[in-house]
């Protein structure tokens, strides 16, 4: 069995076979055990991980007020990936346009800047996914 991280968030969906084609066709996760019979499955890619569970209001779900979408509003969902390039020739291919174009960001970190070549794409639930490709860092720039 695999390393479960110490924090998973777990996202409320509306249907779990479209966020399972979103998930693991387009952003490249791998279902690491799901129960079809509950709606849910627990997905990971080296180590970025995430649960899904189909919204059914007959289950008894941990919901404290009705959903209404766009699910998530006010939080978005960084992942580090190896590459971002073949991510949004897999979401183009699926329909899914960006939420925010890919760019080059250099944030900073105390006495260095991070860099990372990032985009942001929502889920159909209206989760917003951002996805980062690591570039380094560098001290910070002088103004």
């Amino acid at each position: 069995m695999f390393e479960r991280n110490k924090l998973v968030p777990e996202l409320m969906v509306t249907s779990l076979e479209s966020s399972l084609a979103f998930w693991v066709s387009c952003l490249g996760f791998q279902v690491a055990y799901q129960r079809p019979e509950d709606g849910f499955a627990y997905l990971d890619l080296n180590g970025a991980q995430v649960m899904l569970e189909q919204v059914d209001s007959d289950a008894g779900q941990w919901l404290t007020a009705p959903l209404s979408k766009p699910y998530g509003r006010g939080i978005n969902l960084q992942i580090d990936v190896e590459a971002v390039a073949p991510i949004m020739q897999k979401l183009d291919q699926a329909g899914f346009s960006l939420y925010r174009e890919c760019r080059d960001t250099w944030y900073r970190a105390e006495d260095v800047e991070v860099g990372q070549r990032e985009f942001i794409v929502q889920d159909d639930d209206g989760y917003l996914v951002r996805l980062v490709e690591r570039l380094g860092e560098r001290p910070v720039c002088s103004i």
